[in-house]
């Protein structure tokens, strides 16, 4: 999935385009878009970045430990206020007559 970002008209020399690589993003992304709570993929960008504070997009530290847990994984998205759906399920599949 392709993600253009335009600039203000001031700041914008070109535009730039994100490439999505991870499933669960761009499954995300989809998500929000259905919701309605966004515009489109630039929308939730947007937000995004605004919500988190600048000191935020430092990179992790080096030898930096993987989550132990979803918990602990997802605890960063907690301040973007994300509802995660992660809930299995329910359908059974269907049957197949041979």
């Amino acid at each position: 999935m392709g993600v253009k970002v335009y600039l203000t008209p001031a700041l914008r020399p070109a535009a730039m385009t994100i490439q999505i690589t991870k499933p669960e993003v761009e499954a995300l992304i989809n998500q929000r878009l259905r919701s309605g709570g966004f515009k489109d993929a630039e929308d939730i960008v947007w937000q995004a970045l605004q919500s988190s504070p600048p000191e935020a997009a430092a990179a992790a530290p080096k030898g930096a430990e993987p989550a132990k847990d979803m918990v602990e994984l997802f605890a960063p998205l907690r301040s973007l206020n994300i509802v995660i759906e992660a809930d299995r399920s329910k359908d059974t599949g269907r049957d197949i007559n041979v």
